[in-house]
């Protein structure tokens, strides 16, 4: 399976887990020790991450996608008698998925700059031999 392939599979996973627990009621939302805000911000950005990872070559359509969706869960959670979505938990969510994306374009450059072809570890040909 090459980094692309994961990396959708990853990132649409992600995307289910993150609607299933935004949408359903407050008292079935995972808790951790963590502050919402941590849990939002992590969430997005590895979701921007992953779904640029997995769509290089659409990179800009990706994160809008992302923050798109983020801005989207924020207006449906009205929809749900026990959540409320916030413009502040949007931006968050929106920043996390900007940062994601950032990191993976800030990496793949780095490694690039060590000699690494980061393009070999998205074809097939890097794991056929």
């Amino acid at each position: 399976m090459t980094l692309t392939v994961f990396s959708r599979w990853a990132a649409w996973l992600l995307v289910c887990a993150v609607v299933v627990f935004t949408l359903s009621p407050i008292e079935l939302r995972p808790v951790t020790a963590a502050p919402t805000n941590w849990e939002r911000f992590a969430a997005f950005t590895t979701m921007g991450a992953l779904f640029c990872l997995g769509y290089p070559q659409h990179r800009l359509r990706v994160v809008w996608l992302v923050i798109g969706m983020a801005g989207l869960l924020e207006v449906l959670q009205h929809l749900v008698p026990s959540r409320h979505g916030r413009l502040p938990d949007g931006i968050v969510k929106a920043v996390g998925a900007l940062l994601g994306a950032g990191l993976v374009v800030v990496a793949e450059r780095a490694f690039e700059r060590c000699g690494v072809d980061f393009r070999l570890l998205r074809s097939s040909r890097a794991t056929s031999s």
